[in-house]
């Protein structure tokens, strides 16, 4: 009798075709429109390459440990975002048997421009020793009064970060973010003792001031709520305090088509706050995990998983 257990490996080529598909149909039944300029099928394409490299801290690939459903929606909301791997806008990221997407700092400027309100999005850093003034508009917001940065202290400690969206109607809105409010949310992300943190913390401030400016800013939006909701969901795959369930789907022979037809309605039902609160074991375990083995690194401004960097 042979109990040897046999591996599953997804065909990544198989659920990129299918959610090309699933987006054709949206585009033509649903008016689902993506960016100017961004080809559904060129990110795909991209995605099944970068899949195929992708493994979980075990180094085991994350083809043969994710489940499909999780594969699938991943894929479409990088779509529905307009994000492609192949520009560093996103990357992958394996939790337990559940894939998951994360933006870099490029990722979020490129959403937030998807938002029809937004004109720009700008992040700085505040050194130690830089001329920073903050007050309150007519509508009692805070907002960056003065900022004149200097060379000499560049080298210095991070005092503040700050984000800058600037809407279509020549308003702005920023976002303000002391040392002490950056490590606090540097400190509830699952990638623990993160070093990417210590030797780019320029960059890395710039990117969790941005993700806090998107959260707040598009959820105030008139923008569809597919978009707002995936662009929630993927901010909230970085942080320990947000549960999902990932137990996997019993039936997974199940098509593709048919979990993607169930993304759209769960996508809208996280952007009005609808949460999902399963009980399984296997899925807080897996929710609650370090993130395996993937430790983002930026390398000339980017950020890649471990398995691109340089030793």
């Amino acid at each position: 009798m042979n109990n040897q257990v046999t591996k599953v490996t997804v065909n990544p080529k198989s659920i990129t075709d299918d959610v090309l598909d699933r987006v054709n149909e949206m585009k033509e039944n649903d008016g689902f429109l993506l960016p100017k300029g961004y080809s559904a099928e060129n990110a795909l394409k991209s995605a099944y390459l970068v899949l195929q490299g992708v493994k979980d801290r075990n180094k085991r690939p994350a083809l043969e440990v994710c489940t499909k459903p999780s594969i699938a929606n991943t894929l479409l909301n990088m779509v529905i975002q307009g994000l492609s791997p192949a520009k560093t806008q996103c990357y992958f990221i394996v939790y337990g048997n559940e894939l998951q997407m994360q933006r870099s700092y490029f990722g979020t400027v490129a959403v937030l421009k998807r938002l029809d309100s937004v004109k720009n999005i700008t992040a700085q850093v505040v050194h130690e020793g830089d001329k920073f003034e903050i007050g309150s508009d007519e509508n009692f917001q805070t907002v960056v009064k003065e900022f004149q940065p200097s060379i000499e202290n560049q080298d210095k400690e991070i005092a503040y970060a700050f984000a800058r969206i600037f809407k279509n109607d020549g308003t702005y809105v920023d976002t303000i973010m002391t040392k002490k409010e950056i490590d606090q949310s540097w400190a509830q992300t699952r990638q623990k003792n993160n070093k990417v943190q210590q030797n780019f913390s320029q960059e890395m401030a710039k990117r969790t001031v941005l993700n806090r400016a998107a959260k707040m800013f598009i959820n105030t939006s008139d923008d569809s709520d597919l978009l707002t909701g995936a662009i929630n969901d993927t901010t909230s795959n970085e942080y320990d305090d947000e549960r999902r369930d990932v137990t996997p789907v019993e039936d997974e022979k199940q098509s593709t088509d048919e979990l993607l037809k169930g993304f759209q309605k769960s996508q809208e039902a996280k952007a009005k706050g609808v949460s999902n609160n399963g009980n399984s074991n296997e899925g807080k375990e897996s929710s609650e995990e370090v993130a395996d083995g993937q430790t983002e690194l930026f390398n000339e401004g980017t950020i890649k998983p471990a398995d691109e960097a340089d030793s």
